[in-house]
């Protein structure tokens, strides 16, 4: 849902899009979000550029400022160029689906090499599986069960999990924020 006007929402409904110095966000999935009250911090001790501002405006006694939307960094931070192992960027990796039936709801992760025969909680030896296909692989090797992935497993590059996370959009976009959100994507003619 893109939302124009926020006047309405409570503040804590009112995330800034944290943008790295180059004008890239920090993070897409998850994206990267401050809350007002550490935008407000950010913005007096003077770490971030204001670079939109929502509608409303926040008070003190004696201080008011329109609320930002968007804020950049003054210090660039060098991004990696490997994700964090966490379930969510598994899911993220493999499309949120079942590797072995294709199934898109109760997901888990499964290990290829059951832990208990050796296996290691990494990149190449998990993938995404849905309860039923988790249950019915069990404590054994795809081999001995028939069940294989229909990708094997690998450890992504961030732009690889970008470039997936596009078909997943947050549930709330700020019109301010769409001129930095998958802006490197390919333009059509």
């Amino acid at each position: 849902m893109i939302v124009n006007h926020i006047s309405e929402l409570p503040l804590e409904k009112c995330p800034a899009l944290v943008l790295n110095a180059d004008y890239r966000p920090l993070s897409y999935y998850p994206l990267s979000l401050w809350c007002w009250q550490d935008v407000v911090r950010d913005v007096f001790l003077d770490r971030v550029n204001i670079v939109s501002e929502y509608e409303r405006e926040i008070r003190s006694p004696s201080f008011s400022m329109k609320l930002p939307s968007v804020i950049s960094l003054k210090t660039f931070i060098k991004p990696s160029e490997y994700p964090n192992f966490t379930r969510f960027n598994v899911f993220l990796r493999d499309k949120f689906t079942c590797q072995y039936c294709g199934a898109h709801k109760n997901l888990t992760f499964d290990h290829l090499v059951p832990k208990s025969k050796g296996g290691i909680t990494s990149w190449e030896n998990v993938v995404t599986a849905c309860m039923c296909c988790n249950v019915k692989k069990g404590n054994r090797l795809s081999s001995e069960c028939a069940m294989f992935p229909k990708i094997k497993p690998y450890r992504p590059t961030d732009e690889q999990l970008h470039k997936n996370g596009r078909n997943f959009p947050p549930n709330f976009l700020h019109q301010s924020w769409l001129d930095y959100l998958y802006w490197d994507v390919r333009l059509e003619a």
